[in-house]
């Protein structure tokens, strides 16, 4: 009975001593996740640029291009991973904002490539795409015929369509336009300009206020680390904290705290200072990550290595499609997971302290330590009764 009962106890502390052992390297585990990248089915048109947009948690990848302007209209399904022809847009074109009010897609501006106009090759078009009938229709232009480098964000249900270049010609001026579309009335109206204009910057939404973030001066050849942030509540703008690496020509999207922490990743981008104007650029492959409540970036994310892509966010998961590596123009379909998805909790713990940790190591280690000399003192008084 006593060998039996001395059996069950040296298992336990075995078993105890194991816990408290792995316990700290578990933390380590959890702790050090930070997001990761996955090959999904490849978009069937290989392009550079296109516009990407969300309705109904499926993804539309519309035009761009691919040494022709495209009026290609491609949805992907995460659901299934897989991919379907839809009607393709009236105007071929890329680099265009691209923006969802009500469960239609509008599409603003963007290069035609038809140099030979008086736009140089863009244009101020607005086309709806309507999935649930998958019909295009035309609406009122944009108050501009050339504008590049800009992108689009909604909000109750409005369209704001800010900054971006003006002129094909020297000095390539930057705009600080605020213009806003109302779907409802089909009409243009203006809001408070962006305090520094940008051109080429990346943008998203969360909480109901557009960031602007980074972007460049082609005239002063100036890469920004600016963090814009505008409230259309309040028609006003603020600063948060500027980006760690200043950057142009990058993609943002946020997630929103219900499946990933309330975050904007900035993806990717361009360098200017030092070269020669609009066309001299350094490409940068970098993740930088924004907190909003404690107004603070970090780069510690996984990277992303391509250029171009569009970026569409489901469930709080990222969606990079498309692109051009230097060569080739691609098909590739890659989905984010961000850090800290699927605690479904708007504040996550902070990581543990490293001191913690070794604290945590150490105390195991002694606590376990303690328990197999307590039982080598047990059975050495026990075989000391015996004799």
């Amino acid at each position: 009975m006593v060998t039996s009962l001395n059996k069950t106890i040296k298992g336990f502390v075995i078993a105890l001593v194991i816990s408290f052992s792995l316990s700290p390297l578990l933390i380590l585990q959890v702790k050090a996740t930070e997001g990761f990248w996955t090959i999904k089915a490849l978009m069937p048109t290989a392009r550079n640029a296109p516009g990407v947009a969300v309705v109904n948690g499926k993804i539309y990848a519309i035009g761009g291009y691919n040494g022709s302007y495209l009026s290609t209209n491609e949805e992907y399904d995460p659901a299934t991973d897989t991919w379907t022809t839809k009607a393709s847009m009236p105007t071929p074109r890329s680099s265009f904002a691209i923006a969802v009010v009500q469960n239609k897609i509008y599409v603003i501006g963007g290069t035609t490539g038809d140099s030979n106009s008086s736009s140089s090759g863009f244009t101020g078009a607005v086309e709806v795409y309507d999935p649930a009938t998958d019909t295009w229709e035309t609406k009122n232009r944009a108050p501009f015929t050339y504008r590049s480098g800009f992108s689009a964000n909604v909000v109750s249900g409005k369209i704001y369509v800010i900054g971006g270049c003006t002129s094909p010609w020297r000095p390539w001026p930057n705009t600080d336009a605020n213009d806003v579309y109302d779907p409802e009335t089909d009409s243009w109206t203006s809001g408070t300009p962006i305090p520094t204009p940008v051109f080429d910057y990346a943008s998203a939404v969360l909480d109901n206020k557009i960031y602007v973030v980074g972007g460049r001066s082609i005239p002063e050849n100036k890469t920004y680390d600016l963090t814009q942030i505008y409230d259309p509540a309040t028609d006003t703008w603020s600063y948060g904290a500027p980006v760690p690496t200043a950057l142009s020509g990058g993609v943002a999207g946020a997630t929103t705290g219900v499946m990933a922490p309330k975050s904007i990743y900035f993806f990717n981008g361009y360098t200017c200072e030092g070269g020669g104007g609009i066309y001299y650029s350094e490409t940068v492959y970098l993740t930088q990550v924004y907190d909003p409540e404690k107004d603070m970036w970090s780069s510690n994310a996984q990277k992303l290595t391509r250029r171009g892509f569009g970026l569409a966010v489901v469930n709080d998961l990222f969606y990079a499609i498309g692109g051009y590596d230097g060569e080739n123009y691609l098909q590739i379909n890659e989905e984010y997971t961000p850090i800290g998805y699927g605690k479904e909790s708007e504040t996550q713990p902070e990581p543990l302290p490293l001191t913690w940790i070794i604290t945590a190591v150490v105390s195991g280690s002694v606590a376990g330590a303690g328990f197999l000399v307590y039982f080598k003192k047990i059975k050495k008084k026990q075989r000391v009764k015996t004799n």
